[in-house]
């Protein structure tokens, strides 16, 4: 038996199962548990609305009816073009209810990239925010790209103390929708464990973006996954600092605040200052979202760990915690971010740090542990063969679990490329060390070949963080004629501090080898991001 098929990981449990057993085949039996188990219990708090169960309930009911009398059939697509809105929990459900599935849209889309996702998809219904369609949808609806025939809006005040139905306009109206519907209910055939619940895109980095067919399954196995783990009960509740369509945000908020039930604090889209305020107003306990808004959390003007005290867990996946800003975080707010790993299509968590624990650092590369494999999941580290390599050894993460998806939606070709004999082939480099913890190095395409030497940008990342004055710090290869690529460092200093790129150079050259150090590096107001926080080193090569 391989070291991997051991399990080391397992040693480190604690009191936590090594496996477990779904408790539910599909989301909408998790949510339907729920409101038979606590109808009036809070299930979303939203500014100074709040709706319980039992109304999350009744408003989706209402929304799968209209969408069943507008034409949508068994299997049909529903496009959710909103924010971090009660709208978003409300129609997810709804599509379910209504005998389809979801299809989950950033909101930052335009034209160009909303028309290319609602048409691999096939989407026939949409429901989008009103200034989301009066900006973008209308236009690509009216192209006929798509098969899109019932369009529905809302509103970012909907579900606030005095919103009320909006008359006229194109499209239909949510509220209108709830009001006139109320009391009925939708028959269509239940979906079962396989059917496509969500799909999820990937960020199309190497190539069109890819639709992960996120089943009823995968989805109910890992919220009871993240609830199990985190130990979270009916008198937590969830801060979704996370996009509700990132697959982040759609299953360690969205899915899991379902499950136990509890509240789930929602704020429309992320602003530091907003998000503080509702920290203050409800105090949530549990959260997962991107390094990047922690960070910007913890630089607002008058933060504190009274602000805090309600959290027994905050973690981080989406990208590796610098050591650095870990202590940061815990300097301003008393809490230790908890690393969490995961991918689109092992529909969030493979790997996470226990409660309590600290994660290790890694001695020769400085790298902070992403963590364990979770209940009934097993990682390995694979060569350029698909070899195991050697326990220590640096290689490609592979993972196998309940959790991860059957395949892209109408891409057989790229299915079986990321996931021969249904095991994710992640793109990622990295290691896992004799007690079972697994590190990340870089991703496999932003490796550095800079005159034969292979250099990882998160290390030198991790070193520029380690500078007080950089709030945040990207690297990427840059073309060189001698060296065929240079290591180039863009950086955003902290509100205040100062610092030269000759200061940042020195800081560099000090604890990096030659080979290693950034030969240029570009000060910038701030780092370019996608939506859910992650800082674009493609926009920056770009430059």
């Amino acid at each position: 038996m391989s070291s991997y098929a051991q399990r080391p990981w397992l040693a480190h449990y604690g009191d936590l199962p090594a496996d477990v057993e779904a408790e539910h085949g599909t989301v909408l039996d998790l949510f339907r548990a729920a409101v038979s188990r606590a109808p009036e219990a809070a299930a979303i708090r939203y500014f100074d609305g709040e709706l319980t169960v039992a109304e999350v309930d009744a408003a989706s009911d209402a929304l799968a009816v209209a969408l069943q009398d507008n034409g949508f059939r068994q299997g049909d697509r529903l496009g959710v073009y909103v924010q971090n809105d009660p709208a978003f929990v409300i129609a997810v459900v709804a599509a379910w209810k209504a005998g389809g599935a979801a299809v989950v849209i950033n909101p930052m889309n335009k034209a160009r990239e909303l028309t290319y996702l609602l048409a691999d998809s096939g989407a026939t219904a949409l429901l989008c925010l009103d200034e989301l369609h009066d900006s973008v949808a209308r236009e690509v609806l009216a192209s006929g790209a798509t098969r899109v025939s019932t369009v529905i809006t809302c509103s970012a005040q909907d579900w606030r103390p005095g919103a009320a139905p909006r008359a006229g306009g194109e499209a239909l109206d949510m509220l209108g929708i709830v009001e006139r519907n109320a009391g009925r209910e939708p028959v269509a055939e239940p979906p079962s464990p396989d059917d496509v619940a969500v799909l999820t895109y990937t960020s199309g980095t190497t190539g069109e973006p890819k639709g992960a067919m996120n089943t009823h399954a995968v989805i109910a196995f890992n919220a009871q996954a993240f609830r199990d783990w985190m130990g979270l009960t009916p008198a937590d509740s969830v801060l979704g600092v996370a996009p509700l369509f990132h697959i982040t945000g759609l299953v360690g908020h969205f899915a899991l605040s379902l499950l136990v039930p509890c509240p789930l604090v929602l704020t429309h889209r992320f602003q530091p200052e907003v998000v503080l305020e509702a920290i203050r107003r409800h105090r949530p306990t549990f959260t997962i979202g991107a390094i990047t808004a922690f960070i910007a959390l913890a630089a607002v003007d008058g933060v504190s760990p009274a602000d805090f005290r309600s959290f027994r867990l905050v973690y981080s996946g989406g990208a590796p915690v610098p050591p650095a800003v870990n202590q940061r975080f815990l300097e301003r707010t008393g809490h230790y971010v908890h690393n969490a790993y995961g991918l689109t299509e092992t529909t969030s968590i493979t790997h996470l740090v226990p409660p309590g624990a600290r994660a290790p650092v890694d001695p020769t590369s400085g790298a902070l542990s992403i963590g364990l494999p979770i209940f009934n999941t097993v990682a390995r580290i694979l060569d350029d063969e698909d070899a195991e390599v050697p326990v220590g050894q640096v290689g490609e993460i592979a993972i196998s679990g309940p959790q991860v998806v059957p395949g892209y939606w109408g891409k057989p070709e790229a299915t079986a490329a990321a996931l021969p004999n249904g095991e994710l082939r992640t793109g990622d480099v990295g290691f896992m060390d004799a007690d079972g913890w697994f590190y990340v190095v870089d991703r496999k395409k932003d490796l550095i070949n800079a005159a034969g030497y292979k250099v990882w940008p998160r290390e030198v990342e991790d070193v520029l963080y380690e500078h007080p004055a950089v709030l945040e710090a990207a690297v990427v290869g840059a073309p060189d004629p001698y060296r065929g690529e240079t290591v180039e460092a863009f950086v955003a200093l902290k509100p205040g501090a100062s610092a030269t790129t000759d200061d940042l150079l020195a800081h560099c050259r000090n604890q990096l080898a030659a080979y290693k150090y950034p030969r240029r590096i570009e000060l910038l107001p701030e780092l370019p991001k996608t939506s859910t926080g992650k800082i674009l080193r493609r926009a920056l090569r770009d430059r």
